[in-house]
C-alpha cells in the first residue's frame, strides 16, 4: 500500500492582482477618489476595520485608469502603512503615559501618570518614584488629570504630609 495523500493547503492563495493585491498580514486596494478623478490606495492590516494607510495612487498611460499594483510596490505601501503604524502607537504611548521630575539628586521625585482608556470608565493612576526606584505614593485620579511640576508637587505635599 502506498501513500499517495497530498498536503491540502487550506489556505487560499494570496490575491496579487491589478487593484487588489495581499499576503499573508496587508490587503492594498486601489479605490477610486470620491473627491476628483484620481485614484488613492488604501492599506489594511487584516483583522482590523479601518486602513492604517490611505494615500494617492498613480494613473495610468491612459489617464484614466489607475496603475496596476504589482510586488515592488506593493512592499513599499507595505513598509510605509508599518511607518504609520509605528508613529501612531508611539503618539498614543506618549499620551497615555507622562513623567516628570521633580526635587534634585537624592532628594528627586519621578511623578508619572498613565491614563487607563477605558470606554466606560476612563481614569489614571499617579505614581511617584524616589531615586532609589521605591513607590512612594500612588493615586487613582480622572483620566484628565494634567500632570506639571506644580500639580505633581502639590499632589505629594498633600500624600506624604
Amino acid at each position: 500500500m502506498s501513500d499517495t495523500t497530498t498536503p491540502v493547503d487550506d489556505e487560499p492563495a494570496p490575491i496579487q492582482e491589478a487593484r487588489h493585491w495581499e499576503d499573508e498580514a496587508w490587503i492594498a486596494q486601489v479605490i477610486k477618489n470620491e473627491d476628483d478623478d484620481g485614484w488613492a490606495v488604501s492599506m489594511t492590516l487584516r483583522g482590523e476595520a479601518e486602513p492604517a494607510l490611505i494615500g494617492p495612487w498613480t494613473m495610468g498611460r491612459d489617464k484614466k485608469n489607475p496603475k496596476p499594483l504589482d510586488a515592488p510596490a506593493f512592499h513599499t505601501l507595505v513598509k510605509t502603512a508599518h511607518e504609520v503604524r509605528r508613529r501612531h502607537e508611539q503618539q498614543l504611548a506618549a499620551r497615555l503615559h507622562k513623567k516628570i521630575w521633580i526635587g534634585s539628586g537624592a532628594h528627586e521625585i519621578v511623578v508619572t501618570l498613565d491614563i487607563v482608556p477605558d470606554d466606560d470608565d476612563p481614569y489614571a493612576m499617579l505614581a511617584a518614584r524616589n531615586a532609589d526606584g521605591q513607590e512612594v505614593a500612588r493615586k487613582r485620579v480622572e483620566a484628565g488629570f494634567r500632570l506639571t511640576a506644580d500639580s505633581a508637587a502639590t499632589w505629594l505635599e498633600r500624600e506624604l504630609a
